[in-house]
């Protein structure tokens, strides 16, 4: 099968028109906004699964350094499974990101939060789903039917809003209009041959995926698509923590994936790599030459806060490639379904 034959390629592929139809929620973003700074509560709570978690962590990124407003991951299962009542969100944000908006754990954690008087939003892809009925605003994802198991454009799309709700909130001139050219940006991104990327991890068993900061819920996010699309067991790691015990699994030829934020986040990153280099590890390095190791492609002078964004769309075109040479179907795990319900 060509690569461009698959669902993912194809769904993926729209996501440049996805994020361009966020424009016309301007009015939506404003208001919501308006509602935020009038918030007491001193922290805000994030309620997700899957890729959708890994968008919440780019949300706890993004409100923690731009909104100065600390950022905790609600466990679905606390309700769902424990019982337990959510009175600490009163007063709070509480953000529960969703493509399909049904899984039954996080309608309990959405109704729960709802009646602790937390302020419930909901970004979520299907608007008419339960979810959409349980939030007290709705941040559409606009991405259309994603048919794939592997979300891809709904991903994206979450990335984008969460973006924009920030530059909306912060009123940052220089991301809102970054935000413009986004579309375009991502446009590009699909365009880039990662091709160097993937021969290293076309016949491998085992990898990790590097990030930091805005680029730390991508490497989680390249990781699962690793998992679910190819058979491989890839995991993701801050570049703070993969230096302890996990560097005791590189060995020459283990590929290994790094995806710089562009920004502080990067002190000590050559360093680090260094000692991957030394070890037969095949590094290769998003946007940036760094000796011994292979460069893919990047979309130059991105937003900082959109760049991670721009990296995952180009990941998902190679991924898509390497379930494939791998003998995979990435539309069609074996072990899964599009719609998860987990209690």
């Amino acid at each position: 099968m060509e690569p461009s034959a698959t669902r993912m390629f194809k769904e993926a592929a729209e996501a440049a028109e996805v994020v361009a139809r966020h424009g016309v929620d301007g009015d939506l973003y404003a208001a919501l906004a308006e509602r935020l700074a009038g918030l007491d509560a001193p922290v805000a709570f994030t309620c997700a699964r899957g890729s959708s978690d890994h968008a919440a962590t780019y949300a706890k990124h993004l409100f923690e350094t731009r909104l100065d407003l600390p950022v905790v991951s609600q466990p679905p299962s606390v309700v769902s499974i424990y019982g337990r009542r959510l009175d600490r969100a009163r007063g709070a944000l509480f953000l529960v990101i969703s493509q399909s908006g049904r899984s039954p754990d996080l309608l309990l954690s959405a109704r729960a939060a709802r009646d602790a008087g937390a302020l419930v939003v909901a970004l979520v892809n299907d608007e008419r789903s339960p979810l959409a009925d349980i939030a007290e605003v709705v941040l559409p994802l606009r991405a259309g039917p994603e048919i794939s198991v592997a979300a891809t454009k709904s991903y994206l799309a979450s990335l984008a809003a969460i973006a924009r709700l920030t530059a909306v909130r912060a009123a940052d001139a220089s991301l809102l209009a970054a935000l413009q050219t986004l579309p375009a940006a991502l446009s590009r991104a699909w365009t880039l041959d990662w091709t160097p990327v993937a021969r290293s991890f076309a016949s491998a068993r085992g990898a990790f995926i590097l990030g930091r900061g805005a680029t730390l819920g991508v490497a989680q996010e390249a990781a699962l698509k690793f998992k679910e699309t190819c058979g491989l067991h890839a995991e993701a790691f801050s570049f703070a923590e993969i230096a302890h015990g996990p560097m005791e699994l590189v060995e020459a030829g283990f590929p290994v994936l790094v995806l710089p934020p562009g920004d502080a986040g990067d002190d000590g990153l050559e360093d680090l790599l260094a000692r991957f280099v030394e070890r037969g590890a095949r590094v290769a390095v998003a946007g940036r030459g760094i000796p011994g190791c292979a460069v893919a492609a990047t979309v130059p002078d991105l937003h900082p806060a959109l760049a991670p964004i721009a990296l995952a769309q180009s990941f998902y075109r190679m991924v898509n490639g390497i379930a494939l040479e791998r003998g995979r179907d990435p539309d069609r795990p074996a072990m899964l379904a599009k719609v998860t319900r987990t209690r």
